[in-house]
């Protein structure tokens, strides 16, 4: 899980909100405490072995702004000594976007995708397609020290 100063991969209830709610407010700087399946998760993507390995080791911490529906996610990979200087491009990543738009980014394969975004509720919706694969994540406050991330392939993985 992400606390206001951690994150996770791990699964919660969602929250619906009515249509006179304003959306939930994901500002702060977040740190990975858990993760759950998450290497199943790389696997079925079809993330080669050194890299899902590399995954295991290395942590992430989350520092999002936001101004309604816009934006602003850094993610920084922390941990991990050299492995990060290995892998190619995840030492973290800079989202600019606003929730019902849509933005492009890397992704662990080098793929180029294409990331379309919408709330559910209180959550965000990000769905990120490239040539060779597909998965959704849900960007979730469990409470205000919480966020959770659900990550979910075509195949039904979850992490």
């Amino acid at each position: 899980f992400l606390h206001h100063h951690s994150f996770s991969c791990s699964l919660a209830q969602s929250l619906s909100l009515t249509d006179n709610t304003m959306p939930a407010n994901f500002a702060g700087h977040w740190k990975l405490e858990k993760s759950e399946h998450f290497d199943s998760f790389l696997e079925e993507m079809n993330v080669g072995l050194l890299k899902r390995k590399a995954a295991k080791l290395v942590s992430s911490e989350h520092i999002i702004k936001q101004e309604g529906d816009n934006m602003d996610v850094n993610v920084v990979a922390t941990g991990g000594g050299d492995i990060l200087s290995k892998i190619k491009g995840q030492k973290g990543k800079h989202q600019v976007y606003t929730v019902g738009g849509s933005f492009t980014e890397s992704e662990i394969n080098g793929e180029e995708a294409e990331v379309s975004t919408c709330w559910e509720g209180d959550c965000i919706m990000e769905k990120h397609k490239t040539p060779s694969l597909e998965y959704t994540l849900k960007r979730e406050l469990q409470d205000d020290n919480t966020m959770v991330l659900h990550l979910e392939s075509p195949k039904g993985t979850k992490a």
